[in-house]
């Protein structure tokens, strides 16, 4: 699209009566910002769609010449969907400045070869002439001022203490990291400090980098509050033009939003792409309003912001303990030789075949972790000689969630998995195995959430977990000893039994 500057208006070419030099938005120095219009009689359902957003054309269901006229009321803003710093290009919607990820397109909307954003081109593409348009009428109103929470579980005594100081960081506009062990209940923390926020009147989102994860949150978070409207948001969600006061959302959606909210939760911050994408990262302080505040939620930290937390540079409370009161279970590490090259052979190591074999024998369920597909699907026939019913599942099987449903359902003794699993699944009695520890996909943070997944269950608090490797990684050992400060932490603030 082009537009011209009539009158000291931004006008879309379109929309000209008269022959005027028009521009791609981008090469326009300064948008023209206009004054709001206090007496106009606005379109609630244009301000519901675009509260809190930075949305392109295409996504309006509503005709240019009323979204104009709401821009010359001074109702919504247009800004340059691309602009140039220093000669180098860089996307408003999702800051992406690495010249490989744009390119350039014979564009018929504004008639030139135009550049665009390969970076975000998922959430619809944006180019040169490609306006982002955001509301700045009157903020949609939630009435809230009174507790919304409806939920008669209790916290443990660790919960209570990190649920305070949720609380205290939102009241404040601060930031804060949950540093909860897993299967510390950290959904649950949040109940108090969520309600809080909208008894407040305030927009809370809570962001997680996955799908899954937001389809699970969903349910839980609509049970314990009922009475307000819960906005789920990934990629084709129905719930996309929703202005809810609570949004359980992918970090992808955040590249649609524009300061809109007063509280954001980013659950899984370790986890990918959140971790590795700066894109997201950068949508998520987009996001939020400029006075706000931000939650972090995580079982693994990284390197550097342990470090800060140690020295006092980042303001954090830790849960090091389980709901049920019973320690972590602490890795084994068990030397199985050059498995690779055994392999190789169609050999597995003794003491892999004898740690499955007793699980077996006992009907107990268990999880082996392989660091790559190729590897497992060579395993996997080696190990169903053991027991025919043994599966293995990774990112691209198409039957992974029904093979996971069988696990939990006890169909299957026992599954091959690769890192997909380390996280976000919970099978209440259960052994885990890594082979290949040394391998480098398994990180601190991987190897840390793979043995959290074993004694969840109050049932069964127990368990063992096992690092089978041809030789100790600084990652390996760094996984223990996290796990032992983390019980350790737990015995002195008297939060485990034993």
């Amino acid at each position: 699209m082009r537009f011209a500057i009539v009158h000291s208006k931004l006008l879309p070419d379109k929309l000209l009566h008269s022959s005027q030099k028009t521009y791609p938005i981008s090469s326009i120095d300064q948008i023209p910002v206009l004054q709001i219009n206090p007496n106009y009689s606005y379109n609630i359902e244009l301000q519901q769609q675009l509260s809190g957003k930075q949305l392109l054309l295409d996504d309006l269901t509503f005709p240019l010449e009323e979204i104009q006229e709401h821009y010359e009321q001074g109702h919504l803003i247009y800004r340059k969907g691309i602009h140039v710093e220093k000669n180098k290009p860089i996307c408003t919607r999702c800051g992406n400045q690495d010249n490989l990820f744009f390119a350039h397109y014979p564009c018929a909307r504004c008639g030139e070869k135009c550049l665009y954003c390969r970076k975000c081109i998922m959430m619809g593409r944006i180019s040169a002439c490609t306006p982002l348009i955001s509301w700045t009428g009157p903020a949609a109103q939630v009435e809230m001022n009174r507790t919304q929470l409806s939920w008669n579980g209790s916290l443990s005594y660790g919960q209570q203490a990190a649920s305070e100081r949720v609380i205290q960081a939102i009241n404040e506009n601060k930031e804060l990291l949950v540093w909860a062990v897993c299967g510390a209940g950290k959904t649950e923390v949040l109940f108090q400090g969520i309600d809080a926020a909208l008894a407040s009147g305030k927009r809370v989102c809570l962001a997680t980098p996955r799908t899954d994860v937001v389809l699970e949150l969903t349910p839980r978070l609509k049970n314990v509050f009922p009475h307000i409207q819960v906005a789920s948001l990934y990629g084709g969600s129905e719930d996309r033009h929703l202005n809810a006061p609570l949004s359980i959302t992918t970090t992808h959606q955040l590249l649609r939003f524009y300061r809109a909210f007063d509280t954001v939760i980013l659950d899984e911050v370790d986890a990918f792409p959140y971790s590795v994408e700066e894109s997201l990262q950068y949508a998520v302080s987009q996001a939020r309003k400029q006075s706000s505040s931000m939650i972090y939620l995580t079982a693994t930290p990284n390197e550097k912001w342990q470090a800060e937390c140690l020295h006092g540079k980042k303001d954090f409370v830790t849960i090091p303990a389980r709901y049920h009161r019973h320690p972590l279970p602490v890795p084994r590490f068990q030397w199985c030789g050059n498995w690779e090259k055994g392999l190789k052979k169609n050999r597995l190591p003794p003491n892999i075949l004898q740690w499955v074999k007793k699980r077996l024998d006992t009907s107990k369920q268990c999880l082996l972790f392989i660091p790559k597909i190729d590897k497992m699907e060579k395993i996997l026939p080696l190990i169903r000689l053991l027991h025919p019913k043994i599966e293995a599942v990774h990112a691209e099987d198409p039957h992974r969630k029904e093979k996971v449903l069988a696990m939990r359902n006890k169909k299957i003794p026992m599954l091959l998995t690769t890192t997909i699993l380390e996280r976000g699944v919970t099978f209440p009695n259960i052994d885990v195995a890594v082979l290949g520890a040394e391998d480098r996909i398994f990180t601190e943070s991987a190897l840390v959430q793979i043995a959290g997944r074993v004694g969840r269950s109050a049932q069964a608090p127990g368990g063992d977990i096992t690092f089978f490797h041809y030789g100790k990684t600084n990652a390996m050992i760094r996984a223990k000893n996290q796990i032992l400060k983390m019980n350790e932490e737990a015995r002195k603030k008297g939060l485990i039994d034993y």
